[in-house]
């Protein structure tokens, strides 16, 4: 599969979901059609490997992809970004871990949460987890997770992602919300469960993993934050660009009674919004799409990728969601009462941006103050998503 049959088939699904938005809201999840549809069109595996019949494609075909489905369903999007994002890190741990989740099935899917909210206890052969995971997307369609923690590595405290099997947890369905109420992000609960070492690897250690000794492909040596990071920055791209595409079909259907008539799309006021918010959703997607392109055109030469051009996918990617939230905002508020009722999608767009916002990957000042630094020679604080 070419990377633009990828966007355009995830731009055929884009109908349907529109039509399924309501309801997934009302079921607080992905309904099982659209999973269904989206595994037949082979989504979830853009960044799979291809040993594992995954697709090996560049990561800016997976962003288009998400960025298309948020635009017809936030929920959905998101769900797609961040469990699409995950064949992505398997590829890097060991190929046992990845044999396990995919040898009988590749279309496995693997959920995650990252904050390390549960105990880790290093034990022989690996590790022992307990604990409880919150905000884990999409996980009722997933087999395995990604559950995050702290283990030291050579006597240094660091975060870990550890490879868990559903029968290892159970979900705790806690997801009441008024944004991405459909993304199903419920707890997942670990009373005690074993983690051998080889499904177990520090999250941010180093580009690349143990897994591209078998997978060789560029994309699978590009920085864990950048690619990640961009997963959820396209989803709220993608509002923004449903909610721009909204207002416009908006304009041309609308006579506003109290200005006389006047009908939307002859409004001054209303053409300048449009205007406005196109381009500053345009102007961030195509930044994410420069980063990350230069990024696998030095992977792909096998060099180094510099800490300033990590730092500038940074704040380009916190820059992404709030240009997005800004322009959802511009056109909304200018939609007139109906907006708010419930069954219109561009009200539901505008909260699935504002809920998106609050993800820690979003946190504006951390991304800036990371470019800001490495512009005036100081190196990244310890920790730093880059």
């Amino acid at each position: 599969m070419r990377p633009e049959e990828l966007i355009e088939a995830a731009r055929s699904l884009a109908p349907r979901l529109r039509e399924r938005a309501p309801e997934a809201e009302q079921l607080r999840r992905i309904p099982e059609a659209t999973i269904k549809d989206m595994k037949e069109l082979q989504l979830f595996k853009a960044l799979q490997p291809a040993r594992y019949d995954g697709l090996e494609l560049p990561p800016g075909a997976f962003y288009e992809a998400a960025m298309a489905i948020a635009g017809a369903c936030g929920s959905t999007g998101w769900v797609y970004g961040v469990v699409g994002v995950h064949p992505w890190q398997l590829a890097l741990f060991p190929d046992r871990a990845q044999k396990e989740v995919w040898g009988d099935d590749p279309s496995t899917l693997v959920a995650s949460s990252y904050a390390p909210t549960g105990s880790v206890e290093r034990v022989e052969g690996g590790y022992r987890i307990r604990g409880t995971w919150n905000f884990s997307s999409g996980c009722l369609h997933c087999d395995w997770a990604f559950l995050g923690g702290i283990a030291e590595l050579d006597g240094v405290p660091t975060h870990y992602t550890f490879l868990v099997p559903a029968s290892d947890y159970r979900i705790q369905d806690v997801w009441h919300v008024v944004g991405l109420a459909a993304t199903g992000s419920n707890n997942v609960v670990v009373e005690e469960a074993f983690v051998p070492d080889h499904r177990a690897q520090p999250t941010m250690a180093c580009i690349g993993g143990p897994g591209t000794e078998v997978n060789k492909a560029a994309i699978y040596r590009l920085p864990y934050a950048a690619v990640f990071a961009n997963a959820i920055t396209a989803g709220v791209i993608g509002i923004g660009l449903g909610a721009v595409e909204e207002y416009r079909q908006w304009m041309r259907q609308r006579v506003r009674v109290a200005y006389g008539d006047e009908r939307a799309a002859e409004d001054p006021y209303s053409q300048l919004r449009l205007a406005e918010a196109a381009g500053e959703v345009d102007g961030v997607r195509l930044q994410l799409h420069r980063n990350m392109d230069e990024m696998l055109a030095l992977a792909e030469r096998g060099e180094e990728i510099p800490t300033e051009l990590r730092a500038r996918a940074r704040r380009d990617q916190v820059r992404g969601t709030a240009a997005s939230i800004r322009a959802t905002d511009r056109v909304f508020e200018n939609c007139g009462g109906k907006a708010l009722f419930l069954h219109q999608p561009i009200q539901r767009l505008w909260r699935d941006a504002h809920a998106a916002r609050v993800h820690a990957i979003n946190d504006p000042e951390r991304g800036l103050l990371i470019y800001g630094g490495t512009e005036v020679g100081l190196d990244p604080p310890p920790g730093s998503m880059i």
